[in-house]
C-alpha cells in the first residue's frame, strides 16, 4: 500500500562543530566525530489521512568520523502525547521508510537504539527558540556575536539542495546536551534553526 504524507513546521539543529558546520559544505566534522541531531516540530501534518499537527520528533546521533561513511549511532524521540496510530506513523517516518529527511538520516546510520517517548517543550523564537525533551535532550539556541562589538551577526544558509530545509539561520546553541541511550554536550557550538516543508509518499 503506497503512502502519501505531507508535514511542514519549524526546525532546530545543534552538533559539537564549529560555527557554519562542516556537513553543509561535505567537509570532514570540524573535531573529526559527529554528535548532533534535529528537532521537529510539526505546526501541520498528515500521514495516509492521519492528522499529526501540533506533534514533535527529534533524531540525534554519533559518528566517529563525517556522516556519510554510515557508521552513525542514531536514536530517536517521539511525542508521548501521540495516539497509538500516531506512534506507528511517526516510527515508520522517522525509520526513514517513506522517504524525507529522515530515509538519509537512516542510510548513514550503521545502529540505532530504541527509541524513546517523552513530553516536549518547544518555544518558537527564530534563533532564540529552545526545547526540552523530557530528561533526554535539551536545546537553547541563540545568535552568533560579533567577537569585537557583541552585536549579533545576521548569518543564513540558502542551500537549494538542502534535505533538511533550504534555509537556515545560523546560530550557536547556548546549551546542548543529550542523556539518553547516547550522551554528550556541546553547548557553545553550532546551531541553526529553520522552517521545513516535506512531502513524500512510499510503501509501509
Amino acid at each position: 500500500m503506497t503512502i502519501k504524507w505531507t508535514m511542514k513546521g519549524i526546525l532546530l539543529g545543534a552538533c559539537n562543530c564549529d560555527w557554519g558546520c562542516p556537513c553543509s559544505f561535505n567537509a570532514p566534522p570540524t573535531y573529526g566525530k559527529c554528535e548532533g541531531g534535529y528537532l521537529w516540530h510539526l505546526e501541520e501534518g498528515e500521514f495516509d489521512g492521519l492528522a499529526l499537527s501540533g506533534l514533535n520528533v527529534a533524531w540525534f546521533a554519533h559518528s566517529p568520523g563525517p556522516l556519510h561513511e554510515c557508521k552513525a549511532t542514531s536514536q530517536r524521540i517521539l511525542d508521548e502525547k501521540a495516539t497509538p496510530q500516531q506512534r506507528d506513523a511517526l516510527l515508520k517516518l522517522t525509520a526513514g521508510k517513506v522517504g524525507g529527511p529522515w530515509a538519509i538520516f537512516a542510510a548513514v546510520t550503521a545502529k540505532w537504539l530504541d527509541p524513546l517517548f517523552a513530553a516536549f517543550e518547544v518555544k518558537s523564537a527564530e534563533l532564540n527558540s529552545s526545547a526540552k525533551v523530557g530528561t533526554y535532550m535539551e536545546m537553547a539556541l541563540g545568535p552568533i556575536l560579533n567577537p569585537v562589538t557583541q552585536e549579533v551577526e545576521q548569518l543564513y544558509l540558502d542551500k537549494p539542495t538542502g534535505f533538511t530545509s533550504t534555509r537556515a539561520a545560523i546560530g550557536r546553541s547556548l546549551t546542548f546536551r543529550v542523556n539518553a541511550g547516547l550522551q554528550y554536550e556541546h553547548s557553545g557550538k553550532y546551531a541553526e534553526f529553520s522552517h521545513f516543508s516535506y512531502s513524500g509518499q512510499g510503501e509501509a
